[in-house]
């Protein structure tokens, strides 16, 4: 029960498809831990921010 080339050329279609989907998308040129590392700032940031303004509004609440 052989296939022939059909597998063959069932995967260099697939392959094609593939390159055409990633033609319009744009590499970022950022390495994996380098956009790990970004992004876990960005958290950090967000945290902080978000305590903060828990800290202005418990201050709000206690004055008022």
């Amino acid at each position: 029960m052989t296939r022939g080339n059909q597998r063959d050329t069932d995967r260099a279609k697939a392959q094609k498809k593939a390159a055409a989907a990633n033609k319009g998308k744009k590499e970022s040129g950022v390495s994996l831990t380098a956009r790990r590392e970004r992004d876990a700032q960005i958290i950090r940031d967000k945290q902080a921010k978000k305590e903060a303004e828990k800290e202005a509004a418990a201050k709000a609440g206690q004055t008022s």
